[in-house]
């Protein structure tokens, strides 16, 4: 019988394919919109205030831990935010996203762009990760992130949020050797962003290639997958245990996989026992609950994770995710009642082993 564990605990065994009491539990997008608090707090501060203001910022993080339960704290940062050191400004637009003025299209540009240490570039996200450590305690883990070099230089490229990123794949393909010059750059910049992250005292990082699924997988394996894999080298190398995430990649699994990520985070478009079976059960995997279930019934949310947790079948290495973010209408009480759902199945499943 395993001991009883508090949520850091259960999150960084399952990250270690370790056995676990019962499944972590965390959403991507948990602290933000759907909280109450939170809208609170956007009445008087803009979004990219929040993230760069370290008290802030924490308090944000630390809001789905006590209201939820969740296992995972996860930084609230945005993933644009390593752009501050590299020279290249941008602003959120609501309700379009990121918004780049000066858009990156020529060689140019790519040697504007400047490459630092994340103490300069972005000391106020290592702040509020020294923050959150003193305050979690035992309570939960604490996730750290970045953009993937693929989605940083997509919206790099286009300067602006995209349904196929033509621009941006255009240069990648027209133009391969600028392509690969700036995914220099930017990989670089997301390694040292990541270091100071486990150095200020990250548990968990995990990489976000939200676009990623535009990409064929040819294109994925000759201008990707080389940059994601010197990420995942790094973060194994400072010991840190590490997801892989990204949306519409179903075609791509087996290759992201291949990119050394301990995790891999998957979307609702493949069951979750298939794709387990094709990353390989020597990796742990991340999901896959469908976002827009949060906004159907009580029963269906309980019937489609419980479906989830049965997939999953009690094997080590499963953290319970949604497939993508927490839609902003989500009420946070089916949150909470989600993770007490999905503790207390998967711990019969443990006990009746």
């Amino acid at each position: 019988m395993i001991t009883t564990m508090n949520g850091e605990q259960r999150m960084l065994a399952a990250c270690h394919l370790q056995p676990v009491d019962t499944t972590p539990v965390w959403f991507m997008r948990q602290a933000g919109r759907c909280l109450a608090e939170y809208r609170r707090l956007r009445e008087k501060y803009e979004i990219l205030t929040i993230a760069r203001t370290p008290e802030l910022s924490s308090q944000v993080t630390l809001m789905p831990v006590q209201r939820l339960s969740v296992d995972a704290a996860v930084m609230f940062a945005d993933i644009m935010l390593p752009l501050d050191g590299m020279g290249i400004p941008f602003y959120i637009e609501p309700e379009v996203g990121p918004i780049i003025p000066h858009p990156i299209r020529t060689e140019a540009d790519v040697e504007a762009v400047r490459v630092v240490e994340a103490e300069e570039g972005t000391p106020y996200v290592l702040e509020a990760i020294r923050i959150l450590r003193g305050e979690l305690g035992e309570k939960a883990a604490l996730v750290g992130f970045s953009g993937a070099p693929f989605t940083l230089a997509c919206y790099m490229i286009e300067g602006k949020p995209s349904r196929d990123y033509a621009r941006a794949k255009a240069l990648m393909l027209g133009q391969p050797h600028l392509w690969h010059s700036l995914m220099e750059k930017v990989t670089e910049v997301v390694v040292r962003y990541l270091r100071g992250q486990v150095a200020a005292g990250i548990q968990v990082a995990q990489l976000f290639d939200s676009w990623v699924g535009v990409l064929s997988p040819q294109q994925y394996q000759n201008f990707c997958l080389p940059y994601s894999r010197r990420i995942f080298s790094e973060l194994r190398s400072l010991g840190i245990p590490s997801i892989h995430f990204g949306t519409g990649a179903a075609s791509l699994l087996e290759l992201m996989a291949s990119a050394g990520s301990d995790i891999v985070s998957v979307d609702w478009r493949v069951p979750l026992d298939e794709a387990w079976a094709r990353i390989g059960y020597h990796r742990g995997i991340q999901g896959n609950l469908d976002p827009t279930v949060m906004l159907a019934p009580p029963e269906v949310i309980r019937e489609s994770a419980l479906d989830i947790v049965r997939r999953a079948g009690g094997r080590a290495g499963h953290v319970f995710n949604l497939g993508h973010g927490v839609p902003p209408d989500t009420d946070p009480d089916d949150l909470a009642r989600l993770v007490e759902l999905v503790h207390l199945e998967a711990s019969r499943r443990v006990e009746g082993e």
